[in-house]
């Protein structure tokens, strides 16, 4: 069997994920109403998850990974100013027959299959009431069965795509499983920790989460990342959750319930992990998918040489 990769399969004359055997999971979440503050002002009037990384937007990678993974149907959460999203996946009639008649039939099919990548879904966040919150929206849309979370910021390099990592451990133990990560105990302060066992290498069953600890309060530094399988008792328990902070309902405080009931654990993800949406970190990624890019790659190498000599 060929192997499967996010970068390879697109530009296949197969369906995306016609090489991925069959999965238990086949929805996806990707929450996208957030209002991009840390991009401010370039995220003014454009979603973050539009911002183009080498040459895709950031919500493309994602769903890409998503559907490598055997995911089937995409239920985008969208909120105000975010129609350039929906547009993205959409067919583009004129921009297509302008490629045809131009006869620009590589950029034709790589934008015929933007369109046909899944069947897309979209719902309205129409406040910013966090993670939870977002979740909770899709709840008519995912129905009663697992399904897998992908947060836009993060962007995870590897030839087994993290989500789908996820979903093997999920179908081996039929419970919510989150993506890991090792951090320094410098960066705990900006993620939620887990307090848990490691059951096998890079496993883990969680017992508790606490979010952006101190250092020195830190339980562990295994940080929780942009990526989840979740079982649909999620919905229920994030109806439950009282507000937070500024209003919020929060993804963590109700997989802090699964945890305290023993039915969640983690998984410390394979892959290089990029924050694309923090400044430095949407530079550094560029910079690396810049390098690796075929048409682009030797010649952006000699420039980075260049500058370096001086």
């Amino acid at each position: 069997m060929r192997p499967v990769s996010l970068f390879v399969d697109i530009f296949s004359d197969a369906p995306y994920n016609a090489f991925m055997p069959p999965s238990s999971v086949v929805k996806a979440v990707i929450p996208a109403a957030g209002l991009g503050t840390r991009f401010l002002p370039a995220t003014k009037a454009s979603p973050k998850e539009m911002l183009p990384l080498v040459d895709k937007p950031l919500i493309q990678y994602v769903v890409e990974e998503a559907v490598a993974s055997g995911i089937q149907d995409i239920v985008i959460v969208t909120g105000r100013g975010k129609r350039a999203i929906e547009d993205h996946f959409d067919v583009a009639f004129e921009l297509e027959a302008t490629l045809q008649e131009q006869g620009k039939l590589k950029l034709l099919d790589e934008v015929q299959r933007i369109a046909r990548l899944a069947q897309f879904f979209y719902v309205r966040q129409r406040e910013p009431r966090g993670l939870g919150h977002a979740v909770l929206q899709a709840h008519r849309l995912v129905g009663s069965g697992p399904f897998a979370v992908l947060l836009g910021d993060d962007i995870i390099d590897h030839t087994t795509p993290a989500i789908r990592q996820l979903i093997t451990m999920h179908e081996e133990l039929g419970v919510a499983v989150i993506g890991l990560e090792r951090v320094a105990r410098s960066e705990v302060s900006h993620y939620g920790i887990i307090q848990g066992r490691e059951v096998k290498p890079g496993v883990f069953h969680i017992d508790d989460l606490v979010e952006k600890p101190a250092p020195e309060q830190a339980p562990s530094t295994i940080a929780v990342i942009g990526r989840y399988v979740l079982t649909p008792d999620i919905f229920t328990v994030l109806e439950r959750t009282e507000p937070g902070r500024n209003g919020e309902i929060q993804l963590t405080d109700a997989l802090r319930v699964l945890a305290r009931e023993g039915r969640l654990y983690g998984r410390i993800l394979d892959g290089r992990r990029h924050d694309a949406g923090d400044k430095l970190g949407f530079l550094k990624a560029t910079v690396e998918f810049g390098l690796k890019n075929p048409e682009l790659g030797e010649a952006f190498r000699r420039y980075l040489e260049q500058l370096r000599l001086g």
